[in-house]
């Protein structure tokens, strides 16, 4: 599992590769956390490249997007697959967050 956060334009963007499984989640949380507080910046994360999360993988963003909207930030999920977008419906998560 790799990530990486960039600010750009006054915006979190974050990239997430490979597999978010349980014991990759561990990890990138603590490389994620920092976004628990967006400081009031919009979180964008790119999805292209994830194969596939885990529950533990959800809490994360949860985690995120409850920062985010505690300082009047948005977070956008983008280019999730259809595996992985099956997993935010099952879960109704696809209620929550913004996908493009």
């Amino acid at each position: 599992m790799k990530t990486k956060i960039e600010e750009i334009d006054g915006k979190f963007i974050v990239t997430l590769e490979g597999e978010m499984d349980t014991a990759a989640a561990e990890q990138a949380e603590k490389e994620l956390k920092v976004l628990y507080k967006s400081e009031g910046k919009d979180v964008i994360i790119e999805c292209g490249g994830l194969e596939y999360i885990a529950s533990s993988g959800l809490r994360i963003l949860i985690l995120i997007l409850k920062g985010a909207k505690a300082n009047g930030s948005k977070v956008t999920l983008k280019n999730v697959n259809d595996d992985i977008m099956n997993v935010f419906k099952l879960t109704g998560f696809t209620t929550l967050f913004d996908f493009e």
